[in-house]
Parts: C-alpha cells; sequence; structure tokens
C-alpha cells in the first residue's frame, strides 16, 4: 500500500523568513522593493511565499518585476520566479507585458513576456502574439504559438495556418499541436496537407487525431495503408480517438468506419496494419485491432483471431466490433484451439451462434476454468441441446464448474429438464444432490415436492438450505406446512432458513403467528428473517413487536426492523422511521432513509435533507434516492446541488434521478451542469437520453448557447437517435446563433440520412457564414 506524502516541514530559518515576507507583506507598497530582493532565497518554500505576495500585491508591484524581468536577467530562478509572480498577479499583468512587447527586442523577454500572456490566457493580447510568431527569432515564435495555444478559442489560427507553409521544423511542430487541439474544423485541410510530408507527417496525424473531427477521418485512412510502421500506428491512434470522439458527441462513428471501409484496396490496408502491431503499445494494439474491424473485409477476422494469442485485450473488443463476418473464422478457431484459445474466444460466444454444437467440446477442455467459461457461453446462447450435457458436469467435484452448470441450466431450462433434475436430485451422491435440489428448488416442479420436503426435514443443512427456498414458491399447503413446522426447528439454522424462505412466500401465503414468534426468537438471523417476512405481510398489528427491534443488539435486526416498519402503516412507526434517520448507527440510519423514501411523504423532506447533507457518501446516496421521491422545489434543488458532490458515486446517483425525471426544470438543471467539470461527462449521457420536454428544453437553451454549450447541447440532440431530435438539430441550424449553426452542421455531417443531407445543401447555399458553409460543402463530397 503506497502512503501520502509526508508534509511539507519547514525549517526555524525558513519560518522567519516567511514571518519577514508577511509583514513585508502587511506593509503594502513599501514592502516591495524588498519582496523582489527574496525572490532569489535559495529556499523554495520562501520563494513560493515572496511570489504570492507580490502577486497580490497587484498593480504596486508591477513596475519592479517589470524592470527585473527586463533589466535584471542574470539570475535564471529569479526571472521564473517573476513569470510565476506576472502570471497570477492580481493586477493588469497583460497591458505590461504588452507594453513590453511594444517597447523590447530582447527575444529572452519577448519569450518571458508571451509566457505570462499565455498562461493568463489574455485575448487582448492575441494580435500582439500574432505579431511575435513572426519574429526572426525561433524561441520568440514558439513561445508566442504557445501563448496562443494556452489563450485557446481559436486564437490565431490563421496565423498558426500560414506558419505551416514557412518550411521551418522548430515553428512547425510547436503549430501542429496548437492547431490540434484547437479542434477548429478549418485547420483539417492544412494538417491534412502534411501528411505527404515525410518529415511532419507524424505530427500531422497526431493533431488530425487530436480535433476529434470525422472529416479527418478519410485522408488519415488513405494515408494508412502506404505508411510506415510508426506513422501506421500513429494514424490508427488518431482514427480511434476521432472514432471516440464522434460516439460521444453523435452517438454514432459510422462516419470513421465508413471512410476505412472506403479505402483503396483493404487488403493490403489489413495486411499492413496488421504488421504494424508486432511491437506497438498497448494503446496502439487496441487502435490498429479496431481500425481492421472497421474494414469489414473478409480477411479482418481472421488477421485478428491469429493476433489473439499476443494481444488478446486488444482483439476481443475489436472481434465484438466486427459482427457476424467473424463468425465462421472464430468458431474454427474455437473448435480447433487449444485451452489458451478456448479461454480467450468463449467470451465472445453466445451473442454470435445459436448452436450449441459449437461449444459442446469445449466442456471437454482439460483446463477447469474453459470448461466454466463454456457453461456461461451455453447460457447466452439458448440451446437447450446443452441441457443433457450440462447435468453430467453436475458430477464434477470442482463446486466453480458444478455452479456454472447449475446457473446455464437455470438460464435454459427445457421439457427434458425437470426429468433430468428430480433424478439429479435422488443421487446417491450428495454433490450431486445438492444441484439438483438447486436447480427443482429454482423451477418449482410440483413432482419434487416431496424431495424438498424430505431434504428440508433432514440433518444436512447443506441439502436444506438448497432446497428450502423451492418450497415458498409452490402452491401446495405440504409446502407452507413444511416450512412452519422447520421455523420451530431445534436447529437455529433451520429455523432461519424456514424464515428466510418464508420471506420469499406471496404475502397472502405468509402466517402471521409464525412470523411473530420468530420475532423473538433467541437467534438473530431467525429474527432478521422475521422481520424480513413481516415487511412484506405488511400486517400492521406487528408494529408493537417490531419496534423493541430497533434497538436489537444485532445490527443486522436493527436494519431489518427499521425496514419492516417502513412497510407497516402507523404513526408509531413513522415515528420509528424518523427518529431512526437520525440515528448514529449508519445503517439504521441508512434504512430508515430508504424506508421514509418509500414511504414517499412530503413530512418526511426535512430528514431526507438532512440525510443528503451527510458526511458519510453512501448515506448522501440513499438520501438522494430517496429525495428523488419527492416533488418538492427543495428535492430538485437537493438533486441539482448534489450533482457536483466531491464523490463521483454521489454525483452520478444524483444525475441519473435528475434524467429520471420529466419535467423542463429537471432538464434546465441537467444543462446548467455542463458548465460544471465534474459532472459534464454524466449530465451530457443524461440530457442524452429521452424524456418528456427533454427535446424542448434543449431546444430554448440553444438559442442563448455560447460554443462549448452548443456543442454540448447539439451532442445530445444527436446522441437520441430519433426523428425528432434530428429535426431540432435541422432546425438549429437555421437559428441566428453563430455557434449553434456551426455544431449543428458537424453534427448533421457526422449523421449519415437523407434529412440531414437535404439540411446540409440548403445551408451551403444559404448559410451566410463560411465556417458553416465549409463544414457541409466538406461534409456533403464531391
Amino acid at each position: 500500500m503506497s502512503s501520502a506524502p509526508p508534509p511539507l516541514v519547514l525549517s526555524a530559518g525558513d519560518r522567519e523568513q516567511i514571518s519577514q515576507v508577511d509583514r513585508l507583506a502587511e506593509s503594502g507598497a513599501k514592502g516591495v522593493e524588498p519582496l523582489v530582493v527574496m525572490l532569489t532565497d535559495r529556499s523554495w518554500a520562501v520563494r513560493r511565499a515572496v511570489v504570492a505576495a507580490l502577486a497580490r500585491e497587484g498593480d504596486a508591484a508591477l513596475p519592479a518585476l517589470v524592470k527585473v524581468l527586463v533589466q535584471s536577467r542574470g539570475d535564471e530562478a529569479r526571472i521564473a520566479a517573476v513569470v510565476d509572480t506576472l502570471s497570477a498577479s492580481r493586477g493588469d499583468a497583460a497591458r505590461a507585458m504588452l507594453e513590453v512587447i511594444a517597447r523590447e527586442s530582447n527575444p529572452p523577454v519577448l519569450c518571458d513576456a508571451a509566457q505570462v500572456l499565455g498562461r493568463r490566457k489574455a485575448m487582448n493580447s492575441v494580435r500582439a502574439l500574432e505579431k511575435l510568431v513572426s519574429n526572426a527569432d525561433d524561441n520568440v515564435s514558439v513561445a508566442a504559438i504557445e501563448a496562443l495555444g494556452r489563450i485557446g478559442g481559436g486564437a490565431g489560427l490563421d496565423t498558426l495556418i500560414a506558419v505551416l507553409g514557412q518550411n521551418n521544423f522548430f515553428r512547425i511542430f510547436p503549430a501542429l499541436d496548437v492547431l490540434g487541439r484547437s479542434g477548429a474544423p478549418r485547420v483539417l485541410e492544412s494538417l491534412v496537407g502534411l501528411l505527404e510530408n515525410p518529415r511532419y507527417a507524424l505530427e500531422a496525424a497526431r493533431a488530425l487525431g487530436m480535433t476529434g473531427e470525422t472529416g479527418a477521418a478519410a485522408p488519415l485512412a488513405q494515408h494508412l495503408r502506404r505508411a510506415n510502421d510508426g506513422l501506421t500506428r500513429a494514424i490508427a491512434l488518431s482514427l480511434f480517438a476521432i472514432h471516440a470522439r464522434a460516439q460521444e458527441r453523435f452517438g454514432s462513428a459510422e462516419a470513421v468506419e465508413q471512410a476505412v471501409r472506403e479505402t483503396e484496396d483493404p487488403l493490403a490496408l489489413v495486411q499492413h496494419a496488421a504488421r504494424s502491431v508486432a511491437g506497438a503499445r498497448q494503446e496502439e494494439q487496441v487502435a490498429l485491432c479496431a481500425v481492421l474491424a472497421w474494414t469489414r473485409d473478409e480477411t479482418a477476422a481472421a488477421t485478428l483471431i491469429a493476433l489473439l494469442d499476443a494481444t488478446p485485450d486488444a482483439v476481443a473488443p475489436a472481434l465484438r466490433a466486427l459482427g457476424r463476418e467473424s463468425d465462421p473464422q472464430l468458431l474454427q478457431a474455437l473448435r480447433e484451439g487449444d485451452s489458451g484459445r478456448r479461454a480467450l474466444l468463449l467470451p465472445l460466444v453466445g451473442t454470435r451462434t445459436r448452436n450449441a454444437a459449437d461449444v459442446l467440446p469445449s466442456l471437454d477442455d482439460t483446463d477447469v476454468a474453459v470448461r466454466v467459461l463454456a457453461c456461461t457461453a451455453l447460457a447466452r446462447i439458448g440451446d437447450v441441446a446443452a441441457v443433457p450435457r450440462l447435468f453430467e458436469l453436475l458430477r464434477d467435484k470442482d463446486p466453480m464448474l458444478s455452479q456454472a452448470a447449475v446457473g446455464a441450466i437455470h438460464s435454459l431450462g427445457s421439457a427434458e429438464t425437470e426429468r433430468l433434475a428430480l433424478a439429479a436430485a435422488n443421487d446417491p451422491q450428495p454433490h450431486v444432490r445438492r444441484s439438483g435440489l438447486r436447480i427443482v428448488a429454482y423451477f418449482a416442479y410440483p413432482r419434487g415436492l416431496q424431495l424438498l420436503i424430505d431434504a428440508v426435514q433432514g440433518d444436512d443443512d447443506r441439502l436444506r438450505d438448497a432446497a428450502i427456498n423451492g418450497l415458498a414458491l409452490m402452491d401446495d399447503p405440504r409446502a407452507m406446512e413444511a416450512l412452519l413446522h422447520t421455523a420451530v426447528n431445534a436447529n437455529a439454522r433451520a429455523r432461519a432458513a424456514a424464515m428466510r424462505a418464508l420471506g420469499q412466500a406471496s404475502a397472502a401465503a405468509l402466517n402471521a403467528r409464525a412470523l411473530l414468534k420468530g420475532l423473538g426468537d433467541p437467534d438473530a438471523w431467525v429474527r432478521y428473517y422475521a422481520c424480513q417476512a413481516m415487511g412484506k405481510l405488511r400486517d400492521s398489528v406487528a408494529v408493537a413487536d417490531i419496534l423493541p427491534l430497533v434497538r436489537d443488539p444485532a445490527g443486522q435486526v436493527r436494519v431489518a426492523a427499521i425496514e419492516a416498519l417502513a412497510n407497516l402503516e402507523s404513526p408509531d412507526a413513522d415515528r420509528a422511521l424518523r427518529d431512526a434517520a437520525a440515528s448514529d448507527d449508519l445503517d439504521v440510519q441508512r434504512a430508515a432513509l430508504l424506508g421514509l423514501g418509500a414511504r414517499g411523504q412530503p413530512s418526511a423532506l426535512p430528514a431526507l435533507l438532512a440525510g443528503a447533507r451527510s458526511n458519510d457518501p453512501a448515506t448522501r446516496q440513499i438520501a438522494l434516492a430517496a429525495i428523488a421521491q419527492q416533488k418538492a422545489p427543495e428535492a430538485l434543488s437537493a438533486l441539482t446541488n448534489a450533482a457536483t458532490d466531491p464523490d463521483s458515486s454521489v454525483r452520478d446517483a444524483a444525475i441519473n434521478f435528475l434524467s429520471a425525471r420529466e419535467d423542463m426544470d429537471s432538464t434546465s438543471a441537467l444543462i446548467s451542469l455542463l458548465t460544471h467539470p465534474l459532472s459534464r461527462a454524466r449530465s451530457l449521457d443524461a440530457l442524452s437520453t429521452t424524456a418528456q420536454g427533454r427535446i424542448a428544453g434543449i431546444a430554448a437553451a440553444l438559442e442563448g448557447a455560447g460554443a462549448d454549450l452548443a456543442g454540448a447541447l447539439i451532442a445530445a440532440l444527436a446522441r437520441m437517435k430519433r426523428a425528432d431530435s434530428l429535426a431540432a438539430i435541422i432546425d438549429a441550424l437555421s437559428l441566428p446563433n453563430l455557434p449553434v449553426r456551426r455544431a449543428a452542421a458537424l453534427a448533421l455531417a457526422a449523421i449519415h440520412s437523407p434529412h440531414a443531407r437535404a439540411a446540409l445543401e440548403r445551408a451551403v447555399d444559404s448559410d451566410p457564414d463560411s465556417e458553416v458553409r465549409r463544414i457541409c460543402l466538406a461534409a456533403l463530397g464531391p
């Protein structure tokens, strides 16, 4: 287990120096010069304190800092501290740096000024930085390029695009990085052009991947077949990134896969990509295998299976994505493979074949883990022809295998299952008999009633446990009689099993007298299961007997008592639940919160809101589940606030509850959460699900959305994959809001449908924005 790093320990000298920094900072402008002198202190902790103090001083400290930056450059540590201070300053350091750029020509000074402007994300400095990009000194140009990248928002794109045509190695590389991270569609043409240049092709491919634009997929795919191994891997990674981004934004990456399928000579592409897998990193192997699957070429499946041993984690998802094209080769490899190969292939089987014969040979594998996987695969296939062979496995003494066989039999059933199960339940071998009883109990076969009764009334605890739940499922007085008889057995384990089984019976079949007696049983587990069953009976006459169990010595009994009271209508039960919601016992508190939520009474809301403020994340999450059932405005506010909770499980739960609510206010709350970094991704997922008022709420928000919000809202509509959501995107393409129209055009370009194409064709002719027209024209193709 890794331990937390030790806290920073300051020496006595450091503490004295930092105290001096504090005193100088309190003196205001008078302390600036002495503080600047202290920027050369040998202690990192002291320098950090000085930087923070000078940054807080704001404009008053700027002249002294600028003087050091321009005139006193002999100490690199001091210059670095000055740059940090100017970057964090509360004053108008951007104006000061622009003045420096206007009057100074010393390259190191210009580099530092550009760095400060970039770190401050100073949009008003873009023109000055664009001029610095053309500076004769490469270092100055690179600093300006990186500063424009830090500012973001499309700053200086035209200037950066122009850099790509200068054939300057030192400037093109940082420009490629910034242009790729910009994600702007209009940079694609320039980046694609560099794919033909061996010197820059690798970085250009990576930059195209960073854009996340589906328009980059076709040119990247065309270069795959003739690229060297390094470039092939880079292109595959970029295509994989674009595919993931398209899936995230639009709910479909068909445009990317189609671009790969439409490459010239797909067979050569498959062979070339397969050769590049050897020696590739894990993430590169995953990307290369995904590209192979997207080709849908008949050789892709065989190629992927051949790679399975070398990189199973990369090949398995690719084979799943490939679909039925891989069926013949996959099943042949399963029949002919060794244990290792079968272990890799069996998890892929089940959705592709409906014939158990393809998997049955794997039940004879020497590796028990393979046989277990084969049982699971047979359950997925659903072919009842496997049932007799699965019953044979019940004789195997490996508990993991017999359990897997029983699970598969439960999934399959069949007309023959009853006969085989009854035979197994009579088998002289105890482990076979237990498995047979579990199957008879699961299906509640009437012909097996006496077998179950005999097992329940016997002395073998394991046989009784296997059989007893089946009695609760049978509509026969003898079954209930056997359960009630067992409920007073001298064996505490038998009584507990009987009470547990009674809890599975229908409410009409339950016997209140037996359950009330179980509430006072000396065994804690008997009391626990009796509480559960009594709660299911919903007989309020039991409230007086259950209330004392809220203070039972056994924690599980206390929780079960609260759960039972939640199902009983009584003022005493209500009071007990409200009191328990404030209990110091977290398990009891959570059970009470769940109970209050299930009752749905508005009077419970204060207790639920208090639970949502608990210091314990699990308690907050349970309180939110209860609050989600409430209609009051306070409930919506609590869910919205919890969607930014520090704990990810609480955030996810809150967003899920908001998503399930079908009202405009919940949609508005989810839209507001798109601006929060912790909740953005999950909120987008929630908005992408259809609910009443969802599309109308998103459409209303689009009218005033900025670029970032517009992209997220359009993505939510695209991911719904509905005719009405597509109509909303098409409508958005005619809104006066320019960022919305651009986002809508990108989404429609990724959606392969006649309606989307028709909308793009109209926009090509009518949209006033050249960027919108360019996106539409590129999507329509030649």
